[in-house]
């Protein structure tokens, strides 16, 4: 018999260092966790364990009742009627997000060093490189990196594939929508700044009105 429950309407965020402890998980994620190297154990361990006990808060059933499936590279999944969830990581933290519908999460250092105008020139679109023509050094970094946020929390939303659909999606400023240019899905993008960290939250733009409401460990 499957167990039913009332979903929140909330768009729910929840941010880990990743130096916290580890919280239970399932006998197949105890499994699956012994077969990857020993970073990527934790990591694993980390994140799926943290998940569960973050739902198990918002929708007041135990831990290891919480039906969720994370494979190893795999979007996470909750099963048909508990809503949708969505991991990001980044060297210092584990952003997890979940809302009734849709969602894709994205976390970054604040100061992430990269080269904001190659990435920019490779993966940005026409009209995305002419609203940051203005931009310099540190300004543009950081808008660029928000930008990628940007696209990486839009795949997620999609289930799709960094390779492939990267260049597809594309932020306007004046819309505040991410766009998929091939089959013209579009989605609100909330951006967060928090401490040390950009954050960005990608969803349905019809299905979700609501502020994230942000716990923090």
């Amino acid at each position: 018999m499957k167990m039913t429950i009332e979903i929140p309407s909330v768009l729910a965020l929840w941010l880990f260092p990743n130096n916290s402890y580890l919280k239970p998980i399932s006998a197949k994620e105890k499994q699956l966790a012994n077969e990857l190297p020993s970073w990527r154990s934790r990591q694993y361990q980390h994140s799926r364990g943290h998940a569960r006990q973050a739902l198990s808060e918002l929708l007041h059933i135990s831990p290891l009742d919480v039906p969720l499936e994370a494979k190893p590279g795999e979007a996470p999944v909750l099963e048909e009627g508990w809503g949708y969830v969505s991991f990001s990581h980044c060297n210092d933290a584990l952003l997890i997000g979940w809302a009734p519908h849709k969602i894709g999460v994205d976390l970054e250092r604040a100061n992430r060093n990269f080269k904001a105008e190659l990435l920019m020139n490779r993966y940005f679109c026409k009209e995305e490189k002419e609203s940051l023509r203005d931009l310099k050094g540190e300004e543009l970094r950081k808008a660029v990196l928000k930008r990628w946020l940007i696209k990486e929390a839009s795949i997620k939303w999609q289930r799709g594939q960094l390779a492939k659909d990267l260049s597809q999606w594309s932020y306007s400023s004046q819309s505040e929508l991410a766009s998929h240019k091939l089959n013209g899905q579009k989605l609100c993008v909330h951006q967060i700044t928090y401490s040390k960290w950009f954050m960005t939250i990608a969803y349905d733009q019809i299905k979700t009105s609501n502020s994230p409401i942000i716990c923090v460990s």
